[in-house]
This record gives structure tokens, C-alpha cells and sequence, in this order.
């Protein structure tokens, strides 16, 4: 079949699609009516219905709390693991803060100059000291402990579970359902739970970042294993080595790079929760992020964010640098455009390229002496690899200096000289906002305008409308409906038996006002995520333009986006909206995008060839060929939005986000924190799967142009 009749094809297959869609709509539709006026005194689910969770998790709680110093179940297992994470955190801490600050910052840029070359030697050393030239020394250090303690322990059960796996189906095919839950469930979900066994501290903030972090370094040990060459394999086998030689000299050393890939997910996974996990006492930057919210320090709560920002940024380098997967010397790009126009980028580049030389040059005099050692000794590789990369003889020399220097000084706290801080500025500019842009002179121009109109005509009314108006077994009829015509039988049950979960266990009106706020962020996104997408597939020059600014909100912690919006919006549910929205609209644009420059080239010319504009291609050819990207992307979206549910329940977010907050928070309300993650989890399921189904349903065949 050619490609135009394979077009025209799929598009009279879409028209009778939508035919069939539209009339099955309007009578679910008079369906839905009817029963709503049959059943509109029904109302909410009912409170008798409800499962006691939230009190039998209270019950446990006191239980444990009575019994935590006589119980052989804490005396003899988990009492011994909390003694052993909080020794090893503390001495980590205390190592790390007897090192004078500026041998952490020489070691730290020594070892980046290593990975990285000159110029990732020099930013990471800028990174390091804004730690402590902002006042956040100690914070930092205290984060980046919690952090190499949890990376260890990760790192130490997945590396052994990912070699069990690459060399056993059976172990692997056990680990997949268990490390996809791990992986697809929200952070805080984990955290209850280990609240429970473990109390308020930082010892529980580790075991659920442990528990968060650790389906990576499983995954990708037991991909790089199975993927080293059989014949390289067979050969060892073939001189005689025994399985532990084959896989300490053979596969370990060629499945180095993907695991240490593993390792760089594990550690950007670990950092994406430091906030979260900072609302049971995990302290450092986190910490300090959020006291600032809570307080409304909006300057404060940027200082401590970009602090993350840069710490992630260090960590992601050197970690993907010593992978061999970007960075190295000479390849390190320190701005997406080195011939830009902006003269202060160029006097930047300038400056660190002479830096670069000083220190190539210096690296190169004082590597003379050994590389002449090592050609007199027959080590011609050796003396050639301190030939090419002088700077890592530097490193190398100064780093003991550097380290002799620390141990025999005094003077260990950052020095309060260099110190700066823009917290100030940032709360003028704050408060400028507030009274300049809430609302500009007697218009309905200014964020608070926009805030209430989002809040009276959007939220607001759907709220009521799902909580109050609708009855409840109307929204199960109608999920289940929707999971009928999209996937079947076993999708309806399933949906329908999550939505019924929800008034067991006591959520459904929180439920219903978290829906309504997916709603209105989901629905924000996609009106600026699609036209976006659109306009990055018709124009390269556009995609590029975009293409910083959606590297930036898709790299940056979720809490980050927060600092800003508040600047803009002050508390409650808009600022949680609008923060979802740019956390969600990289996902979008970017796979709508990609969903249209998929259409088939020989599809969209043969339009043209028809007389089709290009507005007529977009609409009738590419947007309906690209329709299950698009919907993958609102499943994106979706998924995407209700992960910032309890980061907006900082900020008053409302719904069961700050539920699962307020649980996190007050001992006595652990029980009903549970409840609300529990059912965060059920709504996102129902979501999840009903987009994925829809997303299948609206696949092309095969032949279509695609």
C-alpha cells in the first residue's frame, strides 16, 4: 500500500473512531445524568462505609512506642540497624566537618579537575564555595552525608542484588514487580511507614531514601552484566576460569560505566527527596528549605535551593565524568554555546581558559620528573598518559600538600569575610511583587487577578462539584465506564475498585479536591505544553531556544519551583498549581514534539501534494498520527502533577497533600498520613492506567504513515 492511500486510510479509520467515540459519549453522558438524578441525595461516600486505617496505624504507632526498649523485635534487629546508620551518619558528619573548608574545596576540585579537566575543576571549586559563602556550610555537609551514607548502603544491597540477578532469571524476574513498585511509588509513601518503626530522626531519612534510590544501581548492574559480549565470556571460560574470576575480571570491569551510571541515578534519586525527607528531621539544606517556606522566607528558602541545585549538579558531573559518559578532558561544555554573544559569558570563558593554561602549564613542569622516571623504567604508557593530561599530576601533587595543610591548621569554619547573601534582595523583591504586581492600578491584570480567577472559576467549582454535587457512586460508575471503554472488563473492576478504595479509607472528599487541582494544573499544562510542542516540531531554531529552559525545570528539584511561585503567588493552592504546571511541561512539550516529528515525512509530503496547507497538515495529518505521544505526554503530565501533590501541601496546597504533611509532621496524625499517601497512590493508578490504555487504543496500525 502506498503511503498516501495507507494516510487516507488511517484517517477515514480515525473519522469512524470519533464517530463511534462521540455517539458512545453522549449516551454515557445521558447515562451518568440519569443516575445522578436517581441517586443526587446519596451525596459523599459514607463515613460508616469507612475502613478505621488511620486509627489502627495510631494503635501501632502507641504500641511501638510502648514497647521499643523491650521488644526483641527492636532490641535485636532494628534497634541495632538505627544504632549502626546513626553511628556511621555521625562519623561521616564529624569527618567531614573536622576537614578545613578550603581542603574540601581543594580536594573536591582536584578531583573534578581529574574527571573533568581544568575548566570542570574550576566551576566545581565556585560551586563548593557558595556552600559557605552563603552560611550554609555545615547544611551542606550535613546533607552530603546523609547522602554518601545512603548512596553506601544503596550501593552496597544493589550491586550484590544486580550481580544475583544478572546470573539468576528467576532472582531477576522476583526483583522487576518489587523494584517497579519501589520505583513508581511517591517518595513520601515510604516514609510513614518507617516513621512508624523508626521515630522522628535522621536514621529513618535514610532508610526511606535507601528504599527510594535503590531500584537504579539494581537495574542498571544487572542490564551492564548481561550485556557484556558472550563470546568474551566463553573465552574465559574456555582458559579455565571459575564464575567469580569470570565476573570480577571480565564482566565487572566491562559493566563499570552502566554501573556507575546506576550509581548517578541513585544519588540524583536520593537528592530529589532531601526536602521531603527533611520533614522528619532528616536536617541539613533541606531542613532549611523548609523552615524558610513555613516562614515565608522566600530569599532564605532560594539560598538553601540552588545549594541543592549545585550540589546535584557537582554530584551528576562527576559521577557521569567518572562513567566515561560526559565530561573528560577537553570535553567538558561549560555553556551550551561556547561562540555565544553575550559578552559576559565570553569575559567568563576567557578567564577560565587562562586558568586552564597556568594550570596545564604548571601540571606540565612539575610532571617532567616522572614522566622521566617512567620512560627510564620501560613504563612508556605511563609517562604518555601524564604527558596528555599534566593536570591530573598537579592534582595528584597538590592534593597531599593540600591534605598535610588541613590536618595541622586550626582555623576549620568558613570564614565569615567572603560570606554574601541575596536573601535580602530577594525578599524586597518579594514584597515589590506583592504590592506591585498583585494587582496592577484598578485592572484585573496581576497575579492576584489571575489567582482568584483560577480559584473561583476553576477549583473551586470543580471541587464542590466532584465532593458535594455529584454522588458518589456516580464517579465509580463513571471511572469504571471509562476503564470499560478504554481497556475492558479488568481495567473497569480495577479502576472502580481503586475509586471505591478511596471512600474506604475515609479520603473521598480530600480525593476529590486533590482531582480537582490535577485537573486544573493538567489542563493548564497541556494549553501551553502542546502549543509548544507544536511550534518546537515546525521550527529547529525555536526547539533550540526552548531547549535551555526546559533542561532547567526538568533538572531542578520539584521544591525549587515552589521558591518563585510564592515570589508571584504567595501561599495556598494557585502557587501548588502553577508549581505543577512547570514541573510538568518539559514531559509535555517535549513529547508532543517528538510524537509529530515521528509523523512519517512521506505522510506529511503527500499532503502537501494533495493542496493541503500546512495548518491542514498539522491538523488533519501529524496532530492525529502524533495523538498517542500526545496522550503518553498527558499521562506524563498527569503522573508528573501528582508528584508535586505534597511538595504543594508545603505551601497550603490543600487536598491530600497537606494531609500527608500534616501526618509527616504531628505524631498523632500518622494514622491519617497514611491514609492520604495510600490514596494518592490509588488516584494515580486509576489515572495511570486509563491514559496508558487510551494511549493504546488510539495506536496506529501497522502501515499507517507512521
Amino acid at each position: 500500500m502506498s503511503t498516501a492511500a495507507a494516510v487516507q486510510t488511517r484517517l477515514a479509520i480515525d473519522r469512524r473512531h470519533r464517530i463511534r467515540s462521540g455517539a458512545t459519549l453522549v449516551v454515557a453522558l445521558a447515562v451518568l445524568v440519569a443516575l445522578e438524578l436517581s441517586l443526587g441525595a446519596v451525596g459523599a461516600f459514607p463515613d460508616s462505609w469507612r475502613i478505621p486505617l488511620a486509627e489502627w496505624i495510631n494503635d501501632a504507632r502507641r504500641w511501638i512506642i510502648s514497647n521499643q526498649t523491650t521488644h526483641w523485635l527492636f532490641l535485636l534487629v532494628l534497634n541495632p540497624i538505627s544504632d549502626v546508620i546513626d553511628g556511621s551518619l555521625r562519623w561521616v558528619e564529624s569527618v567531614l566537618l573536622w576537614i578545613p573548608w578550603y581542603v574540601v574545596v581543594a580536594a573536591v576540585g582536584m578531583l573534578a579537575t581529574s574527571i573533568l579537566g581544568v575548566k570542570g575543576g574550576v566551576l566545581t571549586s565556585i560551586g563548593v564555595l557558595y556552600f559557605g559563602s552563603v552560611g550554609l556550610w555545615e547544611d551542606s555537609i550535613q546533607t552530603l552525608a546523609l547522602m554518601g551514607v545512603a548512596v553506601a548502603i544503596s550501593v552496597a544491597i544493589g550491586i550484590p542484588l544486580g550481580i544475583w540477578g544478572a546470573r539468576r532469571d528467576r532472582v531477576e524476574r522476583a526483583l522487576r514487580p518489587l523494584l517497579d513498585a519501589m520505583q513508581t511509588l511517591p517518595a513520601f509513601v515510604y516514609l510513614i511507614p518507617v516513621v512508624l518503626l523508626f521515630g522522628i530522626a535522621r536514621v529513618p531519612a535514610i532508610i526511606a531514601t535507601v528504599i527510594y534510590a535503590l531500584p537504579p544501581v539494581i537495574r542498571l548492574t544487572t542490564l551492564g552484566i548481561r550485556s557484556v559480549n558472550p563470546a568474551t565470556v566463553e573465552a574465559a571460560e574456555m582458559f579455565g576460569a571459575t564464575p567469580r574470576q569470570i565476573l570480577r575480571k571480565v564482566q565487572l570491569p566491562q559493566a563499570l560505566p552502566t554501573i556507575l551510571t546506576g550509581i548517578n541515578q541513585t544519588i540524583m534519586m536520593a537528592l530529589s527527596i532531601v526536602v521531603i525527607a527533611a520533614l522528619i528531621g532528616a536536617g541539613g539544606l533541606g531542613q532549611v528549605v523548609l523552615e524558610s517556606l513555613r516562614r515565608l522566607f522566600v530569599g532564605r528558602a532560594l539560598e538553601a535551593g540552588l545549594a541543592i541545585v549545585v550540589l546535584a549538579i557537582i554530584m551528576d558531573r562527576l559521577t557521569h565524568g567518572a562513567a566515561g559518559l560526559g565530561g573528560g578532558k577537553g570535553r567538558l561544555r561549560v555553556f551550551s554555546d561556547r561562540h555565544t554573544a553575550n559578552p559576559f559569558v565570553r569575559s567568563i570563558e576567557r578567564v577560565v581558559d587562562r586558568i586552564d593554561r597556568l594550570i596545564q602549564g604548571a601540571g606540565t613542569f612539575i610532571g617532567y620528573p616522572f614522566v622521566a622516571l617512567l620512560r627510564s623504567s620501560g613504563r612508556v604508557g605511563g609517562a604518555k598518559q601524564v604527558a596528555d593530561h599534566p593536570h591530573r599530576m598537579l592534582a595528584g601533587v597538590l592534593l597531599p600538600v593540600a591534605l598535610v595543610l588541613g590536618v595541622t591548621s586550626t582555623g576549620r569554619e568558613f570564614p565569615a569575610s567572603i560570606a554574601f547573601s541575596f536573601a535580602g534582595p530577594v525578599d524586597s523583591l518579594v514584597d515589590w511583587v506583592g504590592k506591585n504586581l498583585y494587582q496592577i492600578g484598578d485592572t484585573w491584570i496581576g497575579t492576584g487577578p489571575f489567582s482568584d480567577f483560577v480559584t473561583i472559576y476553576a477549583v473551586t467549582p470543580l471541587r464542590e462539584f466532584f465532593s458535594a454535587t455529584l454522588a458518589w457512586p456516580v464517579v465509580v460508575i463513571a471511572v469504571m465506564m471509562a476503564g470499560w471503554w478504554f481497556g475492558g472488563v479488568g481495567l473497569s473492576a480495577f479502576s472502580g475498585a481503586c475509586a471505591v478504595g478511596l471512600g474506604l479509607l475515609g479520603m473521598w472528599t480530600l480525593s476529590m479536591d486533590t482531582f480537582a487541582q490535577v485537573i486544573v494544573a493538567v489542563v493548564l499544562a497541556i494549553l501551553l505544553g502542546i502549543p509548544l510542542g507544536v511550534l518546537s516540531s515546525r521550527s529547529n531554531r525555536f526547539e533550540r531556544m526552548a531547549k535551555p529552559v526546559l533542561d532547567f525545570l526538568q533538572t531542578i528539584p520539584s521544591f525549587v519551583i515552589l521558591v518563585p511561585v510564592i515570589i508571584m503567588f504567595n501561599v495556598g493552592r494557585i502557587p501548588g498549581i502553577i508549581a505543577s504546571v512547570l514541573y510538568a511541561l518539559p514531559a509535555t512539550t517535549r513529547l508532543t514534539n517528538l510524537g509529530i516529528r515521528r509523523v512519517s515525512s512521506e505522510a506529511t509530503e503527500a499532503a502537501r501534494a494533495f493542496g493541503a496547507t500546512r495548518g491542514q497538515t498539522l491538523r488533519k495529518i501529524q496532530l492525529p498520527l502524533a495523538m498517542p505521544t500526545i496522550i503518553a505526554a498527558i499521562n506524563q503530565t498527569v503522573m508528573l502533577v501528582l508528584a508535586m501533590v505534597v511538595i504543594a501541601g508545603l505551601v497550603g496546597g490543600g487536598g491530600l497533600g497537606l494531609e500527608t504533611v500534616r501526618g509527616l509532621r504531628r505524631s498523632d496524625s500518622v494514622g491519617s498520613g497514611f491514609a492520604a499517601g495510600l490514596a494518592i497512590v490509588l488516584l494515580a493508578m486509576i489515572l495511570d492506567r486509563l491514559l496508558q490504555a487510551w494511549a493504546r487504543r488510539l495506536s496506529p496500525p501497522a502501515g499507517s504513515g507512521r
